[in-house]
């Protein structure tokens, strides 16, 4: 985030992008909300008709896939009618000119033949977003859970450089992280690309920081996703894999794909706080401790490094993340020789630059700091960029609109996409098994338009097939018009019974290697007893 999560009530116009706010992120919803009935003028793009769309000034329903089609349309409007920040963008961007030139067939009438959305609505959004002093941008995984997620980041980034929208409070772009501390865990080196502190691992200068800090030689390419581990396996050439926190079978599309590869590892370890369904496949499970069975940090969406306090002792074997991977490393000949969480915190403030004045004992005394935070007398950043943004680094990004990598057809007719439900979790590892999370959401829905459900002879509560070119799960019906007619929404909610990733496609953007788990063509099918189904 930009910005902070507090600033959110400030803000005199909100974009909500792709976000289910108050299903996926209920506490930060309530910021939302109180700014629309401040006055702040709420604008939601979404597919589906979710709960912030009854307090929105403008809801734009978009068709699933476009919506850079939308942002660069919007882009177009302020441009045209002069509506940028002409200051801004020629003292601290780059790059303008080549945008404009792009842009100019981003017409509102091209956005609405893709977007489905009405070309005025396009335009007052536009103007609204452009003239507002105080305009914040929020997103989620509806974003960036496409083939072309990293562009549609750039998009909306495009948007905030044209009207000054960086640097100043209750502004900015703002992704709200999916769990709670994957902020921390990029920020701590767990990306391909980085060493702990966004530090690119194909520097020299910075490896040799990190080998003289751990007296080893570090590799001096990057590292793989997940996606092109999953790849390697599949061909052979990777052999052992660990997995650590993640029921991955359960959560990466194309689930019988990845369950296809860990099956043919020679060895796997899984290290989680229960025996997933990831667990079961592992040669080795190690148990872990639990966030109120550790002490340690989190880092939330918003940057904010927070201590955590251990409240209760793990049960049976289990031991903190940290102390099993001291303990294993320093059996494969490294000594690891940590005693405490805070000395693993402090060395990383001393190699990271962006978190160097966040001491774990500053962090008992003063509780949560916002990085960047370089030295012990620095209050920490509610807002990044105040100060500029510093050698023109804000440069447009020209980016085109590209259809779903799978759209429906005559086998397929309907797009698929998926989401969270406010009473589970993720893959329900945790909230799967706390009986009253289940008088709220019972099973697995497959919602459907009223439309669709007319034309299929389908009715509530009636079980299914849902078909996919790569797997079929059942699950029952729920006809409500919170989903347009052509789509329909699941969650990943209750691998018991219903895999929904067995459907969901393995395109992935080519940035970032992130699935499409939003957009995928599936039909629907009556259950019918005795016979089985087709394909």
């Amino acid at each position: 985030m930009s910005n902070s999560i507090g600033e959110l009530e400030g803000a005199d116009f909100l974009l909500v992008v792709g976000s289910n706010t108050t299903e996926s992120h209920p506490v930060i919803a309530l910021r939302i909300k109180k700014a629309a009935r401040q006055g702040a003028r709420l604008v939601v793009v979404d597919p589906r008709r979710i709960e912030l769309t009854r307090l929105a000034h403008r809801w734009l329903q978009l068709r699933l896939g476009t919506d850079i089609a939308l942002f660069n349309a919007m882009a177009h409007v302020i441009i045209r009618e002069g509506l940028y920040n002409a200051a801004f963008v020629r003292e601290q961007t780059g790059s303008f000119d080549t945008l404009r030139k792009h842009l100019e067939r981003y017409t509102p009438e091209y956005a609405a033949e893709a977007t489905g959305i009405p070309p005025d609505a396009i335009v007052r959004s536009a103007r609204e977003y452009a003239v507002a002093s105080r305009a914040a941008i929020v997103y989620t995984l509806g974003v960036t859970e496409h083939s072309c997620g990293t562009h549609n980041v750039q998009a909306l980034a495009n948007l905030a450089l044209l009207c000054g929208n960086f640097g100043k409070p209750s502004a900015g772009v703002n992704p709200l992280r999916g769990q709670n501390n994957v902020q921390g865990a990029g920020d701590v080196g767990c990306i391909p690309t980085e060493l702990p502190g966004y530090q690119k691992v194909d520097d020299p200068a910075v490896r040799r920081k990190f080998e003289a800090a751990w007296g080893r030689p570090l590799p001096s390419r990057r590292g793989i996703t997940k996606t092109t581990a999953l790849d390697e396996v599949l061909k052979g050439r990777l052999r052992a894999v660990y997995i650590m926190g993640e029921n991955t079978v359960v959560s990466d599309a194309h689930a019988s794909r990845t369950q296809a590869a860990l099956e043919r590892l020679d060895f796997l370890v899984v290290q989680d706080i229960f025996m997933t369904e990831t667990a079961q496949l592992a040669h080795v499970v190690l148990p872990a401790a639990s966030y109120a069975e550790v002490d340690g940090t989190f880092t939330n969406t918003e940057r904010r490094v927070q201590r955590v306090r251990k409240a209760v002792d793990p049960p049976g074997e289990a031991k903190p993340d940290w102390l099993i991977l001291c303990e294993l490393a320093t059996r494969m000949g490294y000594h690891m020789a940590y005693s405490h969480p805070s000395e693993v915190w402090n060395e990383v403030a001393r190699l990271a630059p962006i978190v160097g004045g966040i001491s774990y004992a500053r962090l008992e005394k003063e509780g949560g700091l916002q990085w960047p935070c370089p030295t012990q007398e620095h209050p920490g950043t509610p807002c990044l960029h105040a100060d500029g943004l510093a050698s023109r680094r804000g440069h447009f990004a020209p980016v085109d609109h590209v259809p779903p990598a799978e759209t429906p057809d005559e086998s397929y007719p309907l797009f698929l996409t998926t989401g969270r439900r406010r009473s589970t979790y993720h893959t329900g590892t945790m909230t799967g098994r706390a009986s009253g999370f289940h008088l709220l959401v019972p099973h697995e829905w497959v919602e459907v338009n009223p439309q669709d459900a007319a034309t299929l002879g389908l009715r509530d509560e009636e079980e299914v097939y849902v078909a996919s070119r790569r797997g079929r799960v059942k699950a029952r019906v729920k006809v409500t018009d919170r989903s347009p007619d052509g789509v329909v929404f699941m969650s990943f909610h209750f691998p018991e019974s219903t895999r929904t990733n067995l459907l969901t496609s393995d395109a992935y953007d080519f940035v970032t290697e992130t699935p499409e788990f939003k957009v995928c063509a599936v039909r629907l099918e009556k259950v019918k007893r005795g016979r089985r189904p087709r394909g």
